[in-house]
């Protein structure tokens, strides 16, 4: 087991992420009274699976506590242990040297992976400033103190959901997406519960049939994890390029329409400042926060100009949004 902490920059509270997982229909998250958040996911490297512990005291007042995460990394079914290779002396500092590399490569991926799904890879220090210039914003930020995006575990998992539920009510999709991952995902112990991680690219690849799962939405399925393996989901890469750019290259991917790339792009990819086009609800939920006619409701390029205030966080207040309506009528992206 591995232990990394993160300070978080900016406001930043655990339980708002539980809280919100909680209430989303695809994480399908359990309430823990322990205040530990438990996850299990495939690794960015499409190989590895993920078990990861999350901690946080919560304090009254003053900058946000540091979040604590214990993690085990697994590959091929097997927790990764330091090893000692054979040979000479010379041969072992060699080898130890070597793997000390790459386990170091690796843990830094996996840290950033755990970052990126909570959004602390995200310089929040300016977002409370938001309320300042737009009463809606205040009032969410305090009905919602601490609340950051909480992501799918991977662009890939992101699509994966996609794929899976498309044309099905999230109650459908999320059961799907879970006996998926019971059938053909690793089972890990997180902090004294078992959890079913979705399947790596790499396994998913080899499932000929998925039970429930009509033809063509497996055949894309298996699609997306080509994508992942040929890096074609790459987080840091997706980021940092043109949004426009970003969602060009996700819709060239089988079953990925635009309604589905701004959702890898703001869920998968975590990039903070999108406003997505094609998404009713958060529009729904826009006009009933600001008292927008039905017109202007329907209007993606007014309500567009509108979020344009929000700028860098646009997905931020997005989600702000949505979890209130969420909240109000227990419905999830």
């Amino acid at each position: 087991m591995t232990a990394v902490s993160f300070t978080p920059a900016g406001p930043f509270s655990l339980a708002a992420a539980a809280r919100f997982l909680e209430i989303c229909t695809p994480a399908a998250y359990e309430h823990s009274p322990d205040g530990v958040l438990r996850l299990a996911f495939p690794g960015d490297d499409g190989e590895s699976v993920i078990g990861c512990a999350v901690r946080q005291e919560e304090t009254a007042g003053g900058p946000p506590a540091t979040v604590h995460a214990e993690y085990t990394r697994y590959v091929d079914g097997r927790a990764v242990r330091p090893s000692s290779p054979g040979g000479t002396p010379a041969d072992d500092a060699a080898g130890r040297a070597t793997d000390d590399a790459i386990g170091e490569a690796a843990d830094e991926a996996v840290r950033a992976q755990i970052a990126r799904i909570l959004s602390l890879d995200i310089d929040g220090t300016g977002f409370a400033a938001l309320a300042d210039a737009d009463p809606v914003v205040a009032g969410l930020q305090a009905e919602f103190p601490g609340l950051r995006p909480v992501l799918f575990h991977s662009p890939y998992e992101a699509a994966a959901w996609t794929v899976i539920g498309n044309r099905l009510r999230m109650d459908q999709g999320a059961r799907l997406k879970a006996r998926i991952a019971e059938e053909y995902g690793q089972a890990v112990e997180v902090a004294g519960r078992t959890l079913h991680a979705f399947p790596t690219p790499s396994a998913l690849r080899r499932v000929d049939r998925f039970t429930g799962l009509p033809g063509l939405k497996a055949e894309r399925l298996r699609a997306i994890a080509d994508a992942a393996l040929d890096d074609r989901l790459n987080a840091r890469q997706l980021r940092s390029q043109p949004v426009e750019f970003s969602l060009t290259d996700l819709k060239e991917l089988p079953g990925v329409g635009p309604y589905s790339a701004e959702l890898i792009l703001i869920r998968g990819v975590g990039h903070p400042d999108v406003f997505p086009v094609h998404e009713p609800r958060t529009h729904q939920a826009m006009a009933a926060a600001y008292g927008l006619d039905a017109a202007t409701a329907a209007d993606a390029a007014r309500l567009a100009a509108i979020a344009a205030a929000w700028r860098p966080y646009r997905s931020w207040v997005g989600l702000h949004l949505r979890s209130r309506a969420q909240e109000r009528a227990a419905v999830c992206r």
